[in-house]
């Protein structure tokens, strides 16, 4: 069995794994995905795509023994992959099976790829950094996931060739969440992300309806980095 692991310029190496290795990864999988379940994480199909998708496979090197904590790990260009908990209840949220779906943040490629074992119909994911847009390409090709489209762009003002989406996940905090992704919403569609109140973090739903979009502030605290907009200058 072949397990993707990165070289020394941060894109996914083959390794083998021997019989041993093999049974301790599974113990470790379904440990990782008893903790998820002991913090509150009921969504059957999320808790069965999490088991399935290894997030060691798209952690750093450095951090891959921490891949199964329930904790954030650091990224290049000063990002942060978010703690698996916090992805649980976002994709749980957003309900995206079938979808068309618009990621902002593509970040380490771990939440697209999610999205894809989930069964989305498609899944365009924007990132403001050219490093982790290349690096997170390279990982879910090479690990099965290379029918995700990663575009380097602003994601809180998407390419007004992108179209429009069943469902947009933000992989971030923000202020407020900008009206030109409401805008892309179908309708029906839902918009899933965290925004910023004084408690910190919580999870936004936003969903476009017939007499116009309809939001809902959860008290769910989500501990999750905020979205920068715009398109990286440099990185």
């Amino acid at each position: 069995m072949n397990h993707a692991h990165e070289g020394r310029d941060g894109t996914p190496e083959a390794t083998g794994r021997d019989g041993s290795g093999q049974a301790s990864g599974a113990v470790e999988t379904a440990a990782f995905v008893l903790g998820l379940r002991a913090r509150g994480v009921r969504d059957a199909a999320v808790l069965g795509a999490m088991e399935r998708v290894p997030r060691e496979a798209f952690a750093p090197l450095a951090f891959r023994d921490l891949a199964r904590r329930d904790i954030a790990l650091p990224l290049p260009c000063g990002q942060t992959m978010t703690a698996p908990s916090v992805i649980a209840t976002m994709l749980a949220a957003l309900n995206a099976q079938g979808a068309r779906v618009l990621e902002i943040g593509t970040g380490s490629g771990y939440a697209t790829a999610l999205l894809l074992r989930l069964g989305c119909s498609e899944v365009v994911s924007l990132e403001r950094y050219a490093t982790l847009a290349r690096n997170a390409r390279s990982r879910l090709d090479a690990l099965g996931f290379g029918a995700a489209m990663v575009g380097l762009a602003d994601g809180c003002t998407p390419p007004e060739e992108a179209g429009s989406f069943d469902r947009i996940l933000v992989n971030g905090s923000l202020r407020d969440v900008p009206p030109a992704l409401i805008d892309r919403l179908n309708p029906g569609g839902r918009l899933v992300g965290a925004l910023d109140t004084p408690a910190g973090p919580r999870l936004v739903a936003i969903a476009q309806e017939a007499d116009g979009p309809w939001r809902q502030v959860r008290e769910t605290p989500l501990r999750i980095a905020p979205l920068t907009p715009g398109l990286a200058a440099m990185l």
